[in-house]
């Protein structure tokens, strides 16, 4: 069974999708929401760029806070920042991180 989970409207890397499939104890998008908060996190941005970091918490709009978070452009550390804002628009989806942080894509 995979350690990551991944929910948005694009392709991710590899974890549990949320497609409706036939399993006995299956997860909604906002159970899968709640569960991540205060954990290690990938979010993916329309633009491709990633923001991993700490959720700290999220609305129904998508609209991401983070904590520690780090950004990563073309797989490379560009920029460190300790709180982050992420507008929901712009988010590709958001994925649990299977690294700690500071590890490197």
């Amino acid at each position: 069974m995979s350690g990551g989970g991944s929910i948005g409207s694009g392709g991710g890397g590899g974890g549990d999708k949320f497609s409706g499939g036939g399993s006995s104890s299956t997860k909604t998008p906002s159970d899968f929401l709640k569960s991540i908060r205060g954990r290690p996190v990938v979010v993916k941005l329309n633009s491709g760029v990633d923001y991993r970091g700490i959720l700290a918490c999220l609305d129904g709009y998508m609209n991401i806070a983070m904590e520690q978070t780090e950004e990563y452009v073309n797989g490379q550390l560009k920029n460190k920042y300790g709180d982050a804002f992420i507008r929901g628009n712009n988010v590709l989806y958001i994925s649990t991180s299977k690294r700690t942080l500071g590890d490197g894509a």
